[in-house]
């Protein structure tokens, strides 16, 4: 859904003596008409939960790809390795700068297979303006239109990385909010107490500020508006600088730093549910695809991104081994 980085999410080396084959394999590849990236090297398998008995992907050469900001990368550490475990050879091409450039990828040919998210291929990618409120026929508008494109999207998940509003405890207590309704109130009937920190662009975007207090009638003037880069709208809204700070719902920084998210009570925000983005001539070669990632795509929820999400922007951890900790810990995959 997004583009903003939130670290920089170039993994190290791995496996020193599988360099020389990963680089042949990559060329090989890349002459073949796929993209150039890092072939995965891991030593894995289909776990007790694959939902599969074989592997079968052998013989598969599988581009995957993502966006450059720490839940794409890791998504797209997941996709991989999944496909990896049930034999394929796997090209990481992960941490494509911008949502073009990781769509036309996809959509082109050059990778195979990507997560994305249901909001942005409506808004973005079709075209359209007004969000679908039921995230299931969302995800079926986006799948029914997409076809002409030779995209296939395959089931979404639940997880919902979306906009939202957030404060710290203090304030939450405080100031008694739930939902943005009653922020909304609380802007007329005090409106020094609805002071907010946002990133720039959501100070512009239609689906961000302006059309969330179009929406809600909120009175916040533009005093009372912060913007600053969305790292420190974390931090500041931890520290209370700001009331409400703008965040999107799948941060692991929410639950780190102990914030509250507000539920959006009219439904403004999109749906950004994720959901398995695949070439359609790519998926006609290797249908098994499908049957790879659909119980991994099902047991993605907010709860679990923000626990992987968390486990990168704030521990510090790799994304690669986050994701493949996690899809061994839910047994997807094992070790081989």
């Amino acid at each position: 859904m997004r583009t903003h980085p939130r670290r920089d999410p170039r993994r190290p080396g791995r496996r020193r003596g599988a360099r020389f084959l990963i680089t042949l394999l990559a060329t090989v590849l890349s002459g073949c008409g796929l993209v150039s990236g890092s072939a995965m090297s891991d030593n894995v398998l289909p776990g007790p939960k694959a939902g599969y008995p074989d592997r079968p992907l052998t013989g598969a050469h599988l581009t995957v790809t993502s966006k450059e900001f720490t839940e794409q990368i890791v998504l797209g550490q997941i996709m991989g390795l999944v496909f990896q475990a049930a034999g394929a050879l796997v090209i990481d091409k992960t941490s494509i700068q911008g949502s073009i450039g990781a769509r036309e990828a996809v959509k082109s040919g050059t990778a195979d297979a990507a997560y994305e998210y249901t909001g942005t291929g409506w808004i973005t990618y079709l075209g359209h303006t007004k969000p679908i409120v039921n995230p299931y026929q969302q995800w079926k508008a986006v799948r029914d239109e997409d076809r002409k494109n030779g995209i296939v999207w395959l089931p979404a998940s639940t997880l919902n990385n979306t906009y939202a509003l957030a404060l710290n405890t203090a304030n939450w207590k405080k100031l008694g909010v739930r939902n943005l309704s009653q922020v909304a109130a609380l802007s007329h009937k005090n409106p020094g107490a609805v002071t907010m920190c946002v990133e720039n662009e959501f100070a512009t975007r239609n689906d961000g500020l302006p059309g969330m207090a179009r929406a809600y009638g909120m009175n916040v003037p533009s005093a009372n508006i912060r913007k600053m880069t969305g790292g420190v709208v974390y931090t500041e809204t931890q520290k209370g600088t700001c009331a409400f700070g703008e965040v999107f719902t799948t941060d692991g920084r929410i639950k780190a730093m102990h914030l509250h998210v507000l539920a959006d009570d009219k439904h403004f925000f999109p749906n950004y549910n994720v959901a398995p983005e695949i070439n359609a001539a790519a998926l006609k070669k290797y249908p098994a695809m499908a049957e790879v990632l659909a119980p991994v795509t099902k047991a993605l929820n907010n709860t679990v991104a923000q626990e992987l999400n968390r486990k990168v922007d704030v521990d510090g951890q790799d994304p690669h081994e986050v994701a493949k900790d996690w899809l061994i810990r839910e047994g997807f995959i094992k070790e081989g």
